[in-house]
């Protein structure tokens, strides 16, 4: 709800939060040459990350081929990372294109990768529109992060 109300501000969080170069406030575990993976300040469940390219690009087939490449391979390494540290039953991975199709940032292509557990929906958010996330994310940031300094890509 913080975010649905907060006041957006205008830009590109996946263009302007690498460049500031606070990863841990901006909550970026990992920067590859072309693309980053950041942690979603408003996840769905514990872990959620988001891998974006660099460059502002909105639409999958705008992305070229070492973007694509570097994207799998940083959607590999997180689905590690968080099987490593959290050992969920299962994950959604997937991109939304287009405002139409529920695009929280448009104009910048970003994946996401929601870890998911058996019995992770309850009634909470249903009949309080509350969702629980039991633990910080500084905490969640801190738990991932050493999973993701011991691994590099050529």
């Amino acid at each position: 709800m913080s975010y649905i109300g907060s006041i957006k501000k205008h830009g590109c969080i996946f263009c302007e939060k690498p460049k500031e170069n606070r990863d841990k406030e901006n909550l970026i575990l990992y920067r590859g040459e072309k693309c980053f993976i950041i942690m979603n300040r408003y996840p769905y469940n514990n872990g959620h990350l988001m891998i974006a390219p660099y460059r502002h690009v909105g639409d999958l087939e705008a992305l070229d081929e070492d973007e694509m490449i570097e994207t799998m391979k940083l959607l590999k390494l997180s689905i590690k990372a968080l099987k490593e540290a959290y050992h969920p039953d299962g994950f959604n991975i997937g991109v939304n294109i287009g405002r139409a199709a529920g695009a929280g940032v448009k104009g910048h292509i970003h994946f996401h990768i929601v870890p998911r557990w058996v019995g992770d929906t309850n009634f909470m958010p249903v009949f309080s529109e509350t969702k629980i996330i039991p633990e910080y994310l500084e905490e969640t940031y801190e738990k991932l992060l050493k999973h993701f300094n011991r691994e590099t890509f050529p």
